[in-house]
């Protein structure tokens, strides 16, 4: 489908301004949260729990494009109950943070993998692709607008959530015809607390994607199929799921919703690689070139649940994190299944995970060098 956008030539609604060298019209929030009460809501805001005054906004028509961009009031969606994101669920989304400046303003990490990201999980869902220069203008003027809402502290951060739906009322079974496009944010905080490693279940009876199917797409559908399975971890007494291939039913793939590394004795790395069924996580790829910069030997190569006990148990595997733009980097400290479980290291953060985090948000943060490139700083 097209992606191209038609965008209004003057502001609509009472109230609205243009922005400067921006495709989105800013209506400002004429009843924002009054800021004594935002700041109660930064100090301890969780993850997920508490929403800015501001959304993006933007329609697609089919035979239009793209068109009607705005960053206004947060609010509730009008939709048809035929809406055929209801019925046959074509929705696609992602994830990024803002992270607040040690002199001020705020700066986003590797956006345009995002915007990438995004238009290659529209392709799967057969989704109109929306332009990476609207995806990145989209979050850095909902960021501008809503800075004041970055939470204090080195944990603290506003997470972004890019999403689009099929709007369009009918009950056929076809691509739909019209979508829309919203960016939310949330002040967020750890999404991990308290342990310093998470336990996983090994799900034998579910599976996260098939080879053809949309595991490389970051697609609700997705998630709402891990759910089962992460209720099942927490049965049995564990934080997170994770899958093996659908096929042999052997080959770790990743968590609900996190990629995993595997650290061995002579310090290298291996990681399942990307094929169809994983998603193509943006902190996976950035702590492969971390730990590639650091000397260490990284390999992209499938790895078997029964391989995964052997290491553990003989010692040669030493380590395992997991990864992802929520969690961050965060070590496993023991895998539970069917046939039992067994303890990685000392089920604490060792020195290889510990050393690639500590990496990874010194420059997501501004408190080292970015030699890839990949912040954006926002005024």
């Amino acid at each position: 489908m097209t992606d191209s956008f038609l965008l209004a030539d003057a502001p609509s609604g009472t109230g609205s301004m243009s922005t400067a060298d921006s495709l989105f019209t800013l209506e400002p929030n004429q009843a924002p949260v009054a800021p004594e009460e935002r700041a109660k809501l930064l100090v301890d805001p969780g993850f997920g729990k508490v929403f800015t005054d501001h959304m993006a906004i933007a329609q697609y028509d089919e035979g239009i494009g793209w068109h009607d961009a705005k960053i206004t009031a947060r609010r509730t969606i009008d939709m048809s109950p035929a809406s055929s994101v209801l019925h046959y669920a074509q929705e696609i989304f992602e994830g990024l943070k803002a992270y607040a400046r040690p002199g001020g303003g705020a700066a986003l990490f590797r956006p345009e993998a995002n915007a990438r990201r995004f238009q290659a999980s529209a392709r799967r869902l057969a989704m109109p692709e929306l332009p990476e220069e609207l995806f990145l203008d989209s979050v850095r003027q909902l960021v501008r607008t809503d800075i004041g809402w970055i939470p204090p502290g080195e944990e603290g951060s506003l997470y972004l959530r890019p999403f689009m739906f099929a709007s369009e009322a009918f009950l056929g079974m076809r691509m739909a015809a019209r979508y829309l496009y919203i960016v939310m944010a949330s002040p967020v905080g750890s999404y991990f607390k308290g342990a310093p490693s998470v336990s996983l279940w090994v799900t034998r009876e579910y599976t996260r994607a098939a080879p053809g199917g949309t595991g490389a797409a970051k697609c609700g559908g997705n998630y709402a199929a891990s759910l089962v399975a992460q209720a099942e971890a927490v049965r049995n007494g564990c934080d997170q799921v994770v899958f093996l291939d659908a096929i042999e039913r052997r080959w770790v793939e990743e968590l609900g919703g996190m990629n995993i590394f595997f650290v061995f004795d002579d310090g290298s790395i291996a990681t399942p690689p990307l094929g169809g069924t994983i998603l193509a996580g943006i902190t996976r790829d950035s702590i492969i070139t971390l730990a590639r910069g650091m000397g260490l030997t990284v390999r992209e190569e499938p790895y078997s649940i029964e391989q995964w006990r052997a290491d553990a148990e003989s010692g040669r595997l030493t380590e395992a994190f997991a990864c992802g733009t929520a969690a961050v980097v965060t070590a496993i400290g023991s895998v539970t299944g069917t046939e039992g479980g067994f303890a990685i290291g000392g089920q604490s953060v060792g020195p290889v995970t510990q050393r690639i985090r500590q990496s990874l948000v010194a420059i997501q943060r501004g408190h080292a060098p970015d030699p890839h490139d990949w912040i954006e700083e926002l005024g």
